[in-house]
Order: structure tokens, then sequence, then C-alpha cells
């Protein structure tokens, strides 16, 4: 049986991705095919990374071609990220593609965990990924990444930002003394968050973590009205109390018509260290029943281990510190669920609008 080309990109246009669940997006552009007798060597470009530990895509294909007398030999898969809508009243940064809010209702339910490990397993699927820290009072990205540096300025306007674990970073800590408090007031902790963001010479980047302030104050609102955001992840744990605020958080964000990306809950399971027994002492699905009723994705849910926070502490998170380890692989999943709900989102077009300049009076 002689199988052309054409009809293999026909099959596998068939199929249904497993982490946006729609067809692939094929073409002869986006797809390279060889073939050696029955044996297909495959590969294929997709709009965000992805993590495929269990080979899900890998089978799907496989039965898509199956009726053609084929077997897969070898999958490989690129990513070519695209720059993403933001706000209405806003255009995207330059040299950064698509910035992603990680927010909560309230401190402590471990959103800035969430944000350093969110990077790094993006960054560790190929993408270029940067954090900024933008926790004002409560700043954790110099200890998260165990880095004791100042940013260097460029040209007296911009700082370069700071590198580590393939990620680059800024944080308000690298700044300020080590336990000097940021005693500001909304509007000039406001200023300041801004000028971080747009005053740092952020390079070639497909995404931008914002490890934001906790809460739906005066200054995460504002932040949330003035960076132009593709996207919120919302970070809560099971406990009601913590719900209710993330509850807050999610609304805030659909006020300002920024997409929720999705729902993480952490501390979902206690584990213990001595025997492994699980428990949920904050309650159960929590989380997952706020996505349900709130119609927003569901990420997943991370344990209460203490190799979690020992790592983190150390400077190195545990996508880092533990590669290979279940809550490594959590992070890696649902960090390619975040990446593939943007790749879904509407194209960015406000190159197509005209700049507002403003004219003296």
């Amino acid at each position: 049986m002689n199988v052309t080309n054409e009809q293999i990109l026909s099959a596998v246009a068939a199929v249904i991705d497993p982490n946006t669940h729609k067809k692939l997006d094929v073409s002869s552009q986006s797809c390279e095919i060889q073939l050696t007798d029955n044996k297909l060597t495959l590969s294929l470009t997709l709009s965000y990374p992805l993590y495929d530990a269990d080979g899900v895509l890998k089978q799907r294909i496989q039965e898509a071609v199956t009726p053609l007398g084929l077997e897969v030999a070898k999958l490989s898969v690129y990513a070519r990220i695209q720059t993403h809508a933001v706000q209405d009243s806003l255009r995207p940064l330059p040299n950064v593609r698509n910035i992603i809010a990680v927010a909560s209702g309230k401190g402590g339910v471990g959103k800035s965990t969430t944000s350093v490990n969110l990077a790094l397993a993006l960054a560790q699927q190929g993408a270029k990924v940067g954090l900024l820290d933008a926790d004002i009072y409560g700043p954790s990205a110099p200890i998260m990444l165990g880095i004791n540096e100042r940013p260097r300025s460029i040209d007296g306007k911009s700082m370069k930002p700071l590198e580590a674990h393939g990620i680059q970073t800024n944080s308000l800590g690298f700044l300020m003394q080590e336990d000097a408090p940021a005693i500001w007031r909304g509007p000039m902790a406001t200023q300041a968050l801004t000028q971080l963001i747009t005053q740092t010479a952020w390079h070639d980047l497909d995404y931008l973590i914002v490890d934001m302030p906790p809460g739906t104050g005066d200054i995460a609102l504002t932040m949330a009205q003035k960076i132009p955001l593709v996207g919120a992840v919302v970070v809560t744990t099971p406990q009601d109390m913590a719900l209710a605020d993330a509850r807050k958080g999610l609304k805030m964000f659909q006020q300002v018509n920024v997409p929720v990306l999705g729902i993480v809950e952490n501390m979902s399971m206690h584990i213990c260290t001595n025997c492994g027994h699980a428990e949920a002492i904050f309650g159960q699905h929590g989380g997952r029943e706020m996505a349900e009723k709130y119609n927003v994705p569901w990420l997943g849910a991370l344990p209460l281990a203490m190799a979690i926070r020992e790592q983190t502490d150390s400077g190195n998170p545990t996508v880092v510190a533990a590669p290979d380890s279940t809550e490594a692989k959590l992070y890696h999943e649902i960090a390619t669920k975040v990446a593939a709900h943007i790749a879904t989102l509407p194209a960015d077009t406000s190159w197509q609008r005209p700049k507002v300049v403003p004219r003296p009076l």
C-alpha cells in the first residue's frame, strides 16, 4: 500500500489535541513527514510547549495512522508561541508575548511557590520564560530562586533581569535591603510595580509569570487593570476561608476582562513523611468544585508535602530539585494546561489599532 503525505496529514489533522481539545492544526509547513517502509517519523509544531509524559498525543496519532498501515517510530514536537490578546485598552509589552498573572484572594496559600514552579516548568518544556515578583510587601523570588544579586541598569533607564535556573526574573526584593519593609501606600506601591515590569529589559519572552500581590485591594486591582494580561491563574487551598477569598480574586479578573485560565489547589492532601499516609486536613475538592461552579478550567491539585517547602526555601524549587518527582510532574501538567488554554485564546490584533498620542493643550 503506497501512502502519500497528503493521506498522513489528513489522518493527523483529525486527531484531537489532549490539551486544547481541538483538532491538531497541521499543514505541510508545520508538519514534517519521513516514511521508511511503514515506519513514520513525524515532527509537529504546536502553538504551546507540550509536556506529554504519558505519551497520550503519540498514542492518538498512532491510532489515526494505523488504518494506513503505519507505525509511529518517532514523534518530535516543537512550539511556536504567538502573542495573544490583552485588555482592550492595553497593548502587549515589547519582547513579551504573553503575561500570566498568578493570584490568590489571600496570602499563605502557596501562590509564590506555584508561580516559580509554573515558570520553571514552562522553561523546561522549551519556552522562554520570565518571572516578575510583584508581591511588594513580601517579595520571595530572591529566596525561592537562590539569588543574592542586584539587577544592573543597561542605559540608566531600564534594568537587565537576573537569571536563575533558565528563567529571567526581577523583584523588588532584589532592590531592597533584606530586612527592609516596604512601608508604602497604595499609589506609591502601584507606581513602583508598574515601573518594575515596564522598565525591566525582558529578552524575547514567550511567557512572563507575574506573582501578584495577595488580595483584591487597590494594588492588585490596579495591577490587573494596567498590566497587559493574557490571563490569570487563581491559587487556593481546599479550606472554606481560602476559597471565599479566591472567589473574590476570580471575580476581580472577570470584571476587568482578564480570562481566568484555571484554578490550582494547593495543600490538597497532607503526605506523612514517615508512612506516606494522605490526609485532607484542609478539606477536600474545594478548588475543583469552585472551578465547576464558575465554569473555569480545573488545573490540578498539589499536596502539602515537606519536600516542596524545603526545596523552595533552599533556592531550588521542586521542578529543578526533583524533576522526576510526582510533584514536579503535577507542576508540568499544570503548566501545559495553562499554555494550551492560552493557545486557544484570540490572537493579538492591537497592532492594527492606531496609537493614541496625546496632544498638548
